[in-house]
């Protein structure tokens, strides 16, 4: 999310199913992305970081965040995924078919959704984004990477606006 060219990224490493992950994505996110992402000041990426051993269906909602990516509609379904999340994560049974529901509510073709679900299209992909999280130093979420630094845990709008005004001012301030 955002423009390439900002001068500073914020990686975010989250879990679909973690209830502080919906927490930041419901509550900070907006602000962040009205502040910083929409000003041209960050560029915001989220990295699937599923911690499957505690959330059963975090790996599933990953893929079909993934796979409504690949139409073009992963930040809609992202927003979906955590504002229904009580409804697909407390599930016994598999919440795919819900999951897809939702992605189709968002906009993502739900024939090309199946597919890409249905083959596994998207594995990979989620696997490669944990070991990357787990690279940085993350092993809870959500956990943030910004420019050389590891924000863990949820934290207030104003821990992130020191952070990324501080970093966004050393980057754009001339040297002399």
């Amino acid at each position: 999310m955002g423009t390439a060219t900002a001068p500073v990224t914020m990686y975010e490493m989250s879990d679909f199913q973690c209830p502080y992950c919906r927490d930041f994505a419901l509550k900070t996110m907006p602000v962040l992305e009205r502040e910083y992402v929409a000003t041209g000041k960050i560029r915001f990426i989220y990295i699937t970081f599923p911690l499957s051993r505690i959330h059963a269906h975090a790996k599933v909602a990953a893929e079909v965040a993934l796979c409504a990516a690949v139409q073009g509609h992963f930040w809609p379904v992202h927003d979906k995924l955590f504002e229904r999340q009580d409804d697909w994560a407390s599930r016994k049974d598999d919440p795919v078919l819900y999951l897809e529901a939702l992605a189709d509510s968002a906009g993502a073709d739900p024939a090309k959704l199946a597919h890409c679900m249905s083959t596994g299209a998207t594995t990979a992909a989620v696997a490669a984004d944990s070991e990357a999280a787990v690279r940085t130093g993350a092993h809870s979420t959500p956990s943030f990477y910004v420019e050389g630094g590891l924000i863990e845990g949820v934290a207030p709008v104003e821990v992130f606006r020191q952070v990324l005004d501080s970093i966004y001012r050393t980057k754009t301030t001339p040297s002399h």
